[in-house]
């Protein structure tokens, strides 16, 4: 058996090293809607490295700026990541893509500004392609964050609120 990552063992803030991704979809209904339209969602889970800890975001859809809000939501009721591992999903590519070249666009007019976000900014890594048993961790809680809910839901259609 092979050794840990050191980001695994080396005892930190939760969530400070995290891995995500998505699973779903699942269905859902809006309240104030009549006759019964089922809307697609999906979940986002963080899994914090050092203590395992699961953090679930719901997210709309599979775009990068829906992503991105869920970033900023998981954020704002945790703390900013030091670290985000990610399998190479066309959503995560695309936000990384996104935030890099925001970052950019900031850097250039200010160098306080600049220093802030690099101080404060996200290593954003990415396993390897064809990989997934790489991101065993995260696909491990995606497994059973699926298996509960659909224990729990069954064929229902939960309502958004």
């Amino acid at each position: 058996m092979g050794s840990l990552p050191r980001d695994r063992v080396v005892p930190d803030y939760p969530f400070n090293c995290s891995g995500v991704d998505f699973c779903g979809p699942f269905m859902i209904r809006y309240r104030n809607q009549r006759k019964l339209v089922l809307h697609r969602i999906y979940i986002c889970i963080f899994v914090c490295f050092v203590s395992k800890a699961i953090h679930i975001e719901i997210v709309s859809d599979l775009t990068s700026e829906a992503f991105i809000a869920t970033l900023k939501r998981f954020f704002g009721r945790r703390r900013k990541c030091a670290k985000l591992y990610s399998d190479n999903g066309k959503t995560f590519v695309g936000a990384n893509l996104e935030i890099k070249g925001l970052l950019k666009l900031v850097k250039e007019p200010d160098e306080k500004l600049s220093g802030f976000l690099s101080a404060e900014g996200i290593e954003w890594k990415f396993i390897q392609p064809r990989a997934p048993s790489f991101g065993g961790l995260w696909e491990a809680a995606v497994k059973s964050a699926k298996y509960h809910l659909k224990r729990i839901v069954g064929r229902s259609n939960l309502a958004y609120e």
